[in-house]
């Protein structure tokens, strides 16, 4: 494996009904648990946010790296991830994800080749690959 060049560090109290933080203090966050999910619906986020809004700005920051080297104008676009959370306790639980991609004014053959590439590099769908069912999603100009 390559030379480590960051290094991500967060810590939880209290689990989902807690506190997270980060070792720099630069995010501190409340948990709570969803009403879907059996919880209160309290005020606080919930892991799965976290990890769909992780996801969703490293998937388009792959997207912006990949179409400069393309030419591709991604001024205007934007990535929305949707996290589903599948199963129950007694069975487990997995995600299945739709990443949505948003970029104005592209060809659609060229802003799908530019979704599978970005899936292919992006560290979050690297790492899910296999785990997670992921729909890639080109919004055109017509939707």
């Amino acid at each position: 494996m390559s030379n480590v060049i960051y290094t991500a560090t967060a810590s939880s109290w209290g689990g989902r009904t807690g506190t997270a933080v980060t070792s720099d203090d630069r995010l501190k966050v409340e948990l709570s648990v969803p009403k879907e999910m059996g919880g209160d619906g309290g005020p606080g986020t919930n892991p799965e946010q976290l990890f769909a809004t992780g996801w969703a700005a490293c998937f388009h920051s792959a997207i912006k790296g990949l179409a400069r080297s393309r030419k591709i104008d991604t001024t205007d676009s934007a990535v929305t991830l949707e996290l589903n959370v599948l199963g129950s306790m007694a069975e487990g639980f997995n995600f299945e994800a739709t990443i949505s991609a948003q970029i104005p004014g592209v060809d659609p053959a060229a802003g799908q080749e530019l979704l599978e590439a970005a899936h292919a590099v992006c560290p979050y769908s690297r790492a899910t690959t296999g785990n997670v069912p992921v729909k890639l999603n080109l919004i055109t100009d017509e939707d």
